[in-house]
């Protein structure tokens, strides 16, 4: 398998691999390196598209090559008794959004002075500009954006990786390494605060603060 630092791991070809679980590419991999391109084909897009959301689209290109190359790295490690590989790419990459919290409360903060119609700190970022053309229900967004950044990390990695991984309990809790009965409290947990803090709005509904997907 050929890795570039900057696009990460290149575009299998061909189309049979496509009725292949997960679990069979990785092992067919540890002998065949290339197979894993497999992989990138069916979740880079969804992986990028996570990393953008919780740290902005000028970081998520890097997220998302190094997603790939730390899980080639590990790939021998993998239990292929999980026929799907898309809660462990998830738990990768929410574990490298982890290393830049600070960056990712700054982005949250960003799109809640956007969406409020407050002149972003610094002049303005490409971020905040893109953010401000897609904003359809502004005080909404910015209010949950700011509450989101006020979370403890683990609350907000439980959040918005069933939000915007689109994960559910048992997959999050792979995700995350923790037991499903911790995914549910962390969740409960952090609607209750996003619901104090909206004055009893339901912070369950994230499409408004989530961009639209790309059919594109």
């Amino acid at each position: 398998m050929t890795v570039s630092p900057s696009v990460g791991v290149h575009r299998a070809e061909g189309t049979d691999e496509r009725l292949d679980s997960d679990a069979s590419v990785i092992e067919r991999s540890w002998d065949e390196p290339d197979a894993f391109a497999v992989l990138f084909d069916r979740y880079a897009d969804d992986i990028h598209r996570y990393a953008a959301r919780r740290l902005g689209a000028d970081v998520a290109d890097d997220l998302m090559a190094e997603t790939f190359v730390i899980a080639f790295q590990r790939r021998r490690r993998y239990d292929l008794s999980r026929a799907q590989a898309r809660p462990w790419l998830y738990g990768i990459v929410t574990n490298l959004v982890g290393e830049h919290r600070r960056a990712e409360a700054r982005h949250l903060r960003a799109l809640a002075r956007v969406a409020a119609g407050v002149p972003d700190e610094g002049g303005g970022e490409p971020m905040a500009e893109r953010v401000a053309d897609r904003v359809t229900a502004e005080s909404a967004r910015g209010a949950l954006a700011g509450c989101i950044a006020k979370l403890p990390p683990r609350y907000r990695d439980v959040l918005l990786v069933i939000a915007w991984g689109d994960l559910d309990y048992v997959e999050a809790a792979e995700a995350l390494g923790v037991p499903v009965g911790t995914v549910r409290s962390r969740l409960h947990r952090a609607r209750r605060r996003l619901r104090d803090a909206l004055g009893g709005s339901d912070p369950t509904a994230l499409q408004e603060f989530q961009e639209e997907p790309d059919h594109g």
